[in-house]
């Protein structure tokens, strides 16, 4: 059995999020980043719901399953049994004779391998829906957090910039300016952890190369989120620079 510490576990995960709900609620009250956190929150319930369903229905879908390849390994066998012992019966002179019965055998073992495969992925495979759909929403939320913090650039506080008719108004100062791209950017990797619980439930191929292109999406954009605050500090450090 795996250690606690050898998995990314929805409750410390949600915690998480509940704590910078709150953190960003008592610092930028009425922001719209409160709700982003607050369907952040809502999707790692989802997700730990979601996967506590898919492993009670793998505990009796996984043995069916089995049973049914064992199934279909007896019939296949049978079938193959009894096909040797006509043909040896039979015994027919002519080597061309043998060829419908070595094409039959043939087709016969195609359709065993092609059933046992279908059999044994079904557990996993009934659940893929499922949290791609998940997988696809932490990934619309990625870009929303990124779109939240695209209009903050540090560049617009230093007294010598000037706006133009077309330029977002920039209510916020140097320090709140900072704590609001640290928020954009600890968002940014709870979105990756929740998209980690995707991959605790599943070793879906499929599953696990999005749950892999989400969290590059999110260290990306969290990349840019630090060039900022590395621009900010550096305008802070620099006597008349904001």
């Amino acid at each position: 059995m795996p250690s606690p510490l050898e998995r990314v576990q929805a409750a410390p995960v949600l915690a998480t999020v509940r704590r910078l709900e709150q953190r960003i609620a008592a610092r930028f009250p009425g922001r719209g980043l409160t709700k982003v956190v607050g369907e952040l929150a809502g999707l790692v319930e989802t997700v730990d719901s979601s996967t506590a369903t898919a492993r009670g229905r793998r505990s009796w879908l996984r043995p069916l399953s089995r049973f049914g390849i064992v199934a279909v390994l007896v019939v296949t066998g049978t079938v193959m049994v009894l096909a040797i012992r006509s043909a040896i019966a039979d015994a027919p002179d002519d080597g061309l004779a043998w060829i419908p019965l070595l094409e039959s055998s043939v087709n016969d073992l195609v359709f065993a391998a092609l059933a046992i495969w279908f059999l044994y992925s079904v557990p996993e495979r009934l659940q893929r829906a499922s949290l791609l759909e998940l997988l696809h929403r932490l990934r619309s939320l990625a870009h929303i957090v990124d779109m939240h913090q695209l209009t903050k650039d540090p560049e617009r506080l230093r007294s010598e910039f000037v706006p133009t008719g077309a330029s977002v108004p920039m209510d916020l100062d140097t320090d709140q300016l900072e704590h609001y791209l640290d928020y954009c950017s600890e968002l940014l990797s709870l979105v990756g952890k929740t998209a980690a619980l995707c991959a605790e439930a599943s070793r879906d191929p499929v599953v696990l190369d999005t749950v892999s292109t989400v969290e590059t999406l999110t260290v990306s954009l969290e990349r840019k989120i630090w060039q900022k605050i590395a621009v900010l500090n550096h305008h802070r450090e620099t006597p008349g620079a904001t």
